[in-house]
């Protein structure tokens, strides 16, 4: 029998391959290692999660930007949407930070910070006591006030937005002040715009991020070291304070608008440029709440390393620090995506789960939502990932979570590398400017396969490199889960 030309050619067409097709390992997603889980609101309650502390009776107290704050009972069920809400304070004004300590929950509202107590075990605050109230507010919306945890010596960290995110027209409006354990009030940094998060690292130094605006080319991770200037000057009136004087010392010399950080930092000695440039419309652009992983492992492979939210992107981005001629820089990565709402507060629990609150009041969000609470946990599979960026005398060194295959780590065009910094300047924020592209003159792997240290020629100071490994893979053949890393060359190390 003969077949028709053409329905011999369909057959040909639909015939198995003749050359068996050996199977790639599937793309990674962000859900195979870390999984996103939404608590339940109750119905007809706006609960804006700007802040969380978890509870020695085991309950994670969330406070709202309404002036509320609420307790989740089992915070860790498997089933967050199961978990139970209740009212536990109302009538406060826009609490964003929580701590605990002896018994006593300490809310930072716009006004003052607060701490709060159930006297009678109903589950509902009954007393308030005012513990400082001694900085000032206008009524502007944008005079926000951001606490710490307690730091080693028992004090309160509270940064506060200028007014209007411009200018002071408030007492120590865009300063940094500690609140003592006997409730003093004590000046600490200068140089505030617009926080929208605080948090500590492992070694208990405080950092807060900034946001784009005056000042600020883009969103910034910076470090409050008591007496520091951290670069916005609206706030230089209260120099004058007699409190200031004494803690601070004199007046900083006024920035020249239009420079660079790091040429004002020689100039200013109290100037202390961030830590981490977040670059604008990649990493985000409204840098929130910072958490620090203190799991000791149950969180997966990052301990020690800080998690910071973006709360138009609705992210949580990771950010490596290291410690270079004195002070703190180091890389920021992409982590998490997928939020409901515009992330805001974090909170990294012993247990190793990362409680994420959501509001998009104000500022649009890739989060749909209104607002949300969310936690985010560790599968237990380890993603394949840049799990360090140090700076070195000729380059950086990289260190990975997972074996790389050798091959492709040692060929040279498979990294792409740039430079830019932004404008220190008066007006609102800055383009990338200054641009250059680095070569990279090797890519020297290590023996046990899990460091790569390139040589680079043509490192700037005060450049945020940006760094991408689009051909890297692990030895099982997996690419990077994100290949893209951003490190702020603030200091080259000598050796």
């Amino acid at each position: 029998m003969k077949f028709p030309i053409l329905l011999l050619a369909g057959l040909l067409a639909w015939a198995p391959p003749l050359v068996p097709v050996h199977a790639q390992p599937p793309r990674p997603s962000e859900d195979a290692y870390y999984t996103i889980s939404r608590f339940d609101l109750p119905e007809g309650e706006v609960l804006e999660a700007a802040g969380f502390q978890l509870l020695p009776n085991g309950q994670m107290a969330v406070c709202t930007r309404r002036g509320e704050i609420w307790l989740i009972d089992q915070p860790f069920a498997a089933e967050a949407g199961k978990a139970k809400l209740t009212r536990f304070a109302h009538g406060l004004h826009e609490t964003l930070s929580l701590a605990y300590r002896d018994g006593w929950l300490y809310a930072v509202q716009r006004c003052e910070v607060t701490r709060i107590k159930d006297t009678n075990g109903d589950g509902r605050a009954d007393l308030f006591e005012t513990v400082n109230d001694g900085w000032g507010i206008t009524g502007d919306y944008h005079e926000y006030a951001f606490g710490s945890k307690f730091d080693a010596r028992g004090d309160l960290w509270v940064t506060l937005c200028l007014t209007g995110s411009f200018s002071s027209q408030a007492k120590y409006r865009g300063w940094c002040v500690r609140i003592t354990p006997e409730g003093q009030l004590i000046p600490t940094c200068s140089g505030i715009r617009s926080p929208g998060g605080m948090g500590a690292n492992a070694s208990g130094d405080i950092f807060y991020t900034d946001n784009q605006g005056p000042w600020n080319g883009t969103c910034a991770l910076k470090h409050l070291s008591p007496g520091k200037f951290m670069g916005h000057p609206g706030g230089f009136k209260w120099y004058e304070e007699p409190a200031a004087r004494t803690a601070m010392g004199e007046t900083p010399r006024e920035p020249e608008s239009g420079s660079r950080c790091l040429l004002e930092a020689e100039k200013i000695p109290a100037y202390e440029p961030p830590v981490i440039l977040f670059p604008y419309d990649k990493m985000g652009k409204s840098a929130s709440g910072i958490a620090c992983d203190t799991s000791a492992g149950k969180f997966g492979p990052f301990t020690e390393q800080l998690f910071v939210g973006d709360q138009t992107f609705s992210t949580v981005m990771r950010v490596f620090l290291e410690k270079v001629n004195g002070h703190y820089q180091g890389a920021c990565i992409p982590f998490r995506e997928g939020f409901g709402s515009g992330s805001l507060g974090l909170e990294m629990t012993p247990q190793g789960a990362l409680f994420v609150g959501g509001t998009n009041r104000g500022w649009g969000s890739r989060g749909t939502l209104p607002f949300s609470i969310e936690r985010l946990d560790w599968t237990g599979q380890i993603p394949f990932e840049i799990h360090e960026m140090r700076a070195r005398p000729d380059g950086f060194e990289l260190t990975f979570t997972q074996p790389i295959d050798a091959a492709s780590a040692r060929d040279l065009t498979g990294y792409k590398l740039s430079t830019y910094t932004y404008i220190y300047q008066s007006s609102y924020g800055s383009p990338e400017v200054d641009h250059t592209t680095p070569a990279v003159l090797s890519a020297i792997v290590s023996e046990d396969n899990t460091r790569i240290r390139l040589v680079i020629q043509g490192l700037q100071r005060g450049h945020v490199h940006e760094l991408h490994l689009p051909d890297l893979r692990s030895q099982a053949g997996l690419p990077l889960l994100h290949p893209q890393a951003y490190y702020t060359l603030n200091h080259i190390p000598e050796k």
